[in-house]
């Protein structure tokens, strides 16, 4: 616990924290979204997938809590560097520029404490909205008994609160990775000018996949009022 508190007071502990905790959060994103998208699988598709995750049991609350444990900190963490910036220098900056280079300084990176804490709050309301929401139960194909939550799911994109609310902070979060898959690998010691730019590319690209991935189910839901062609029923 001693060497643990110390890290997340000296800079290179903090910034390795925030590495780690960054790339476990990335993992998490990447099988959020594939999870997600079995909404256009099989009609049950989604069920299934769901139904499994909960019939994990401990072992789900365990993962639950390390994925918890890990938002926090790295929030905690980005918050503390971007309030000890500020208050180094509250003036504010006339030019803004740090040792990823020009290109890296961007509104993305500068609004990381920003977007990660609208991530944050929305998080909160996407779990009342959906993992603690009341739902019929139906018969799965396995013959099991196991919660509706694709219909939950239909119809709260089909409000435009929050299909288009929903939508806004994915915009956020696709922000947060551009800049935040760079910083998470560069935390770690990956600073070769040549690689970095490599990684930073790949960082733009990846949050521009992930962005569309996760916008494209809200909005076909919303403008096909649940009824689309790639919505099995």
């Amino acid at each position: 616990m001693p060497s643990f508190l110390t890290a997340l007071k000296s800079q290179v502990g903090r910034k390795i924290l925030t590495g780690i905790t960054g790339i476990g959060l990335i993992i998490f994103v990447i099988l959020h979204l594939a999870g997600n998208l079995t909404l256009f699988g099989d009609y049950q598709a989604f069920n299934v997938y769901t139904y499994t995750l909960e019939s994990l049991g401990w072992i789900l609350y365990i993962l639950e809590a390390g994925l918890a444990i890990c938002f926090l900190l790295h929030a905690y963490i980005g918050i503390s560097i971007w309030w000890n910036r500020r208050k180094n220098r509250p003036e504010g900056y006339e030019k803004y520029q740090t040792k990823g280079g020009p290109s890296h300084n961007t509104w993305a990176s500068r609004s990381m404490a920003l977007t990660g804490v609208v991530i944050l709050v929305f998080l909160v309301i996407h779990l009342a909205n959906f993992k603690f929401a009341d739902t019929n139960m139906i018969t799965l194909p396995n013959g099991e008994t196991g919660r509706n939550l694709k219909a939950v799911v239909m119809e709260s994109f089909q409000n435009p609160w929050y299909a288009f609310g929903y939508s806004f902070v994915l915009v956020l979060l696709g922000l947060h990775l551009k800049h935040g898959f760079w910083s998470a690998f560069t935390s770690l010691t990956m600073k070769h000018k040549k690689y970095s730019a490599i990684i930073y590319g790949i960082g733009i690209i990846f949050a521009i996949l992930i962005a569309i991935g996760f916008l494209f189910i809200p909005l076909y839901i919303y403008f096909t009022g649940g009824q689309g062609a790639l919505i099995a029923y």
